[in-house]
């Protein structure tokens, strides 16, 4: 096993995570009730009974023991550009929310609303990769591999896939909150794991997400557990068209004396509002629940509370998996467009991680094609 409950990784420690979990004690009974199905689904793969699926190119899945909230996207966001240096690289997610069913592959016509909103932001932000979503993660990697020479993979990224077991990954990355450690978790629906902690055990990579300080993390040489923080940038608008401003500073918005409004569709968006704390004094928050499709009714009450914000000097920032889905809303007032601002973050490594990891990677891309032909 990766993690051992009574002996503490460095990175549990270096993080000083918090370890209060809330748990609704009341849900206990049925999140043992969801535990036995999941142990028995878990043991038909494990005994072979169901099948899970090897394919003819590297598989990196990038996953999670709880429900959402541990950075899964910036994270896969990472390998994409360790890799595209090299290799012709797919992305498959699920396309969580979307309005369409089945595999799609993204292309020119594609939106939030066709490949969900994170698929989206990666289609956008990455035009060189391929990008596709299918709920059945075996059928989508055997249509992308279908594709032409030209088009096909050279290496499959699995988004949330940790869980999806029909498809058997040449590498497991699992990524935790360090704010909320799964082995004092409970499962659904009492707590947030979607099965036991000790199926860490499956993976090969464990990652601590959001540990938010990294000058205060010394250097560390393990190969298999590694501590990640979050590098917000830049602000940039969400209507770069209607908006002079094509990039905007928060050091220049807190000399400036700004006001905020952060409108969030996030499964745990504390650590975004930590961040901007330090960049106003006046801090406003409109929160939705993860992957929230924006109504029209939303728009209207976003406006009016921006509205009635006292300040002649604020503006809208929003996460941009958000953004995504505010891009293309035909609700939102054309004279709102220019103070609506998102905030892209990108994941650093604790000192003296980053070229084990990296390493890591490469690695196994490489070996996995040389033991390929050697076969």
């Amino acid at each position: 096993m990766i993690f051992n409950k009574k002996n503490p990784t460095f990175a549990e420690q270096s993080c000083k995570m918090n370890n209060v979990v809330g748990i609704n004690k009341a849900l206990l009974p049925l999140s043992w009730l969801y535990g036995t199905g999941v142990a028995l689904r878990n043991y038909l793969f494990d005994r072979g009974i169901l099948r899970s699926e090897r394919f003819p190119v590297p598989v990196i899945s990038i996953g999670n023991l709880a429900a959402g909230g541990t950075g899964k996207t910036p994270h896969t966001e990472y390998l994409i550009r360790l890799l595209t240096k090299q290799y012709k690289v797919a992305v498959l997610s699920r396309g969580y929310k979307r309005k369409t069913r089945g595999f799609v592959l993204a292309d020119a016509s594609a939106s939030a609303r066709t490949l969900g909103d994170e698929p989206f932001q990666m289609f956008r932000k990455f035009p060189d990769i391929l990008v596709a979503v299918d709920s059945n993660r075996k059928r989508g990697i055997e249509t992308l591999l279908a594709l032409p020479d030209d088009r096909r993979p050279k290496v499959i990224l699995l988004d949330d896939a940790f869980q999806h077991r029909r498809v058997q990954p040449s590498l497991s990355i699992l990524l935790t909150d360090s704010n909320r450690l799964f082995h004092q978790d409970a499962l659904l629906p009492a707590g947030r794991l979607r099965e036991p902690a000790k199926n860490n055990s499956r993976a090969d990579i464990l990652i601590y997400t959001k540990c938010n300080r990294p000058k205060e993390l010394p250097g560390w040489k393990q190969d298999k557990t590694f501590a990640t923080y979050y590098k917000y940038k830049g602000l940039l608008p969400v209507f770069p068209a209607v908006n002079f401003i094509k990039k905007e500073n928060l050091e220049h918005l807190k000399k400036e004396n700004y006001s905020f409004l952060l409108i969030a569709g996030l499964a745990n968006p504390s650590d975004l509002i930590r961040y901007l704390k330090q960049y106003t004094e006046d801090l406003h928050t409109i929160i939705f629940s993860d992957h929230h499709n924006f109504s029209r009714r939303n728009i209207v009450r976003i406006v009016q509370f921006f509205k009635n914000i006292k300040s002649s000097r604020k503006i809208i920032i929003t996460s941009e998996k958000d953004a995504m889905r505010l891009i293309s809303h035909p609700a939102v007032p054309e004279e709102m467009k220019k103070f609506m601002y998102y905030l892209p973050v990108e994941v650093g490594f604790q000192e003296g991680q980053e070229e084990i990891f990296t390493q890591k990677i490469k690695d196994h891309v490489k070996d996995f094609a040389r033991n390929r032909i050697m076969a």
